[in-house]
């Protein structure tokens, strides 16, 4: 695999917006002039949607049509931004093993030679919390250089958080740390940030960015766009430009300190308490 592309990889808990923060950082970077591959790692294969403005023909779905006749043509999509695309795809709900779907989707890049074709920016955009063990298939493969790990600041949102650091921590050993950061994202006025800044504190884990929640991304995603092609979303487009440029910025990775669930669940106590004496400060202006 080509090692001067930029390869990174955004995980965090289902549901938290993650494939919209991917989706628009990689038209950032496209934005720039780099050449960047997008890989959606869900089997739900809806990464790349806001991207193509549909969805796209998964590895695995081609796989089991064409089998060894499979080229690159048929699994590679070039979006109107300018950002390569690729969905990894899996089985039906219910069935099989989604993990492996990510696990064959990086053989297959591999053998097609799609890796080696002169990235600047490979993006992956992974599912969950790393629970299936095929879904740290980017980390255990070497694959990427740099996770980011997107939250909010909802106690579950961080649980997964710090399960995923677990899983970075297992695959930094021996290598170059391969934590990024936290992207904070849906931040709201209030105790938003403090909250994401206590359990950054507490693991060891920087801030990155903070995108605060809007209803214009929420609109775009509606519309499977992105904010670069919203005429409302020039804040926003700033915003993502400027998460894009500190990531481009970043040579390395540091190791974060996930904590033990004893001092999860003692930091629910904390963030209650912080919460409660926010409110109680504002009532009483």
């Amino acid at each position: 695999m080509e090692k001067s592309s930029k390869r990174i990889a955004f995980y965090g808990k289902g549901g938290i917006g993650k494939s919209t923060i991917a989706a628009n950082v990689s038209v950032a970077f496209a934005k720039m002039g780099k050449r960047v591959l997008h890989i959606g790692c869900d089997p739900k294969s809806d990464s790349t949607r806001c991207l193509m403005k549909k969805r796209i023909p998964t590895v695995i779905q081609r796989l089991n049509e064409k089998g060894e006749q499979l080229t690159a043509q048929d699994i590679l999509f070039m979006s109107e931004t300018g950002v390569a695309c690729v969905e990894a795809g899996g089985p039906e709900a219910g069935i099989g093993c989604a993990g492996m779907g990510i696990a064959t989707t990086l053989e297959t890049l591999e053998k097609l030679g799609i890796f080696e074709t002169g990235w600047d920016l490979i993006t992956y955009d992974v599912l969950g919390d790393v629970v299936c063990g095929g879904f740290s298939m980017p980390m255990r493969k070497k694959c990427v250089d740099q996770v980011y790990i997107v939250t909010s600041s909802e106690l579950m949102s961080l649980y997964a958080a710090n399960n995923i650091m677990k899983s970075i921590v297992r695959y930094s050993e021996g290598t170059q740390p391969l934590f990024g950061g936290l992207i904070h994202n849906r931040a709201r006025p209030g105790t938003d940030h403090q909250v994401v800044e206590c359990f950054g504190g507490k693991t060891g884990s920087p801030i990155t960015a903070s995108v605060c929640q809007s209803d214009t991304l929420r609109l775009a995603d509606y519309r499977r766009t992105t904010v670069f092609e919203q005429r409302e979303g020039e804040a926003l487009q700033k915003s993502f430009m400027t998460l894009a440029k500190a990531i481009a910025s970043q040579t390395g990775g540091i190791c974060p300190k996930p904590l033990a669930d004893a001092d999860m669940d003692n930091l629910g106590e904390t963030l209650y308490q912080l919460e409660k004496e926010d409110r109680h400060g504002r009532s009483s202006c």
